[in-house]
């Protein structure tokens, strides 16, 4: 197998796009994917100050990485979510790839800040623990971002990510969600933050291959929490068609932005979005998602307390507290 480019022996294989590359000409590829994406898209400018949501795995150092090289304003946000050893190992890998690059980190410690991990939250709530996760990352993104002063916030969802997504929201029906599907979500709301995805070109594989030739050190376990998730057995359905028809995810989800969904915004009244009573987030009910599963939380503890725990600080838990950046931990 050769480069496509230079015709030394290839490394790396792109069977959708009928190509390979050497070392050097994929990372120029790559990159080249993620240039395009953010220009195409109208992502942000280099005036923008990012966001970059950023797990310790692969894709979300891959970005942050990428970003930081092409100049942009991107400062990182982890959120441990309590998840034992995991989540230790995971805010290692990102403080690290911080402190290498002399980027900026900001910390939040959900466990320390609002009183119980994600997991702790899905129990008291009967929400499966990858729903209270979910929610708590999109809550927590957009207020950190408002809050900071942050233009656009930046997730590494990949191609495999989206189509696997869109598939789902294809079985179940979800209209709402796959309008709302989209490499950019634009701020409808005076405190909503746009959001992006530079890396929807790209496939996971291939993010991984681009962590290994820039020796990127990023978490290798999955999320404990995600085992049996329906999003994996998604994904493991679209893999079998990728391995017999190479650009099956490719099309399905550019062929789903370019054809179907602008059809499907065309016929749907865009849903109108307030402010939570509560926390004055955007959300489309009178109290946003985030503000009733903690609160539901709260409750549940309290009784709990009553019932004979010793102990009475379950109520407050929940006052949101301030994020720490990296080096004041």
């Amino acid at each position: 197998m050769r480069c496509t480019t230079c015709r030394a022996t290839a490394s790396v294989e792109v069977r959708r796009h009928h190509a390979a590359f050497c070392g050097p000409h994929f990372l120029e590829w790559f990159e080249s994917q993620v240039r395009r994406a953010i220009e195409r898209e109208r992502m942000f400018t280099r005036a923008d100050r990012v966001l970059v949501a950023v797990s310790g795995g692969k894709d979300s150092l891959v970005l942050w990485d990428v970003l930081l090289r092409f100049g942009y304003q991107a400062t990182g946000l982890h959120l441990n979510l309590g998840i034992h050893e995991y989540s230790r190992e995971s805010e290692e890998k990102a403080a690290s790839f911080a402190a290498v690059r002399g980027a900026e980190l900001i910390v939040v410690d959900i466990p320390t800040e609002y009183g119980v991990g994600v997991e702790g939250l899905a129990e008291a709530t009967g929400r499966v623990s990858c729903s209270a996760c979910g929610l708590s990352k999109r809550y927590l993104f957009n207020k950190l971002a408002l809050d900071r002063g942050f233009d656009v916030v930046a997730t590494a969802h990949n191609l495999d990510d989206e189509a696997a997504v869109l598939l789902g929201n294809l079985i179940s029906g979800n209209v709402d969600a796959l309008v709302r599907q989209s490499p950019v979500l634009e701020s409808t709301h005076p405190a909503l933050v746009k959001k992006v995805k530079p890396l929807y070109r790209i496939a996971e594989r291939e993010t991984a291959a681009y962590a290994v030739l820039r020796g990127i050190d990023y978490i290798l376990e999955e999320c404990p929490n995600s085992v049996g998730a329906r999003s994996l057995l998604l994904k493991e359905a679209l893999n079998l068609l990728e391995h017999q028809a190479p650009g099956t995810k490719q099309n399905l989800y550019w062929n789903f932005l370019d054809r179907v969904r602008p059809l499907l915004r065309a016929q749907r009244e865009p849903a109108e979005v307030r402010s939570c009573v509560h926390c004055g987030q955007p959300t489309t009910a009178e109290v946003c998602a985030f503000c009733r599963m903690t609160e539901r939380a709260a409750r549940r503890m309290r009784v709990r307390t009553a019932a004979g725990q010793d102990r009475e600080d379950a109520v407050d838990v929940f006052a949101v507290g301030p994020a720490r950046s990296a080096a004041e931990r």
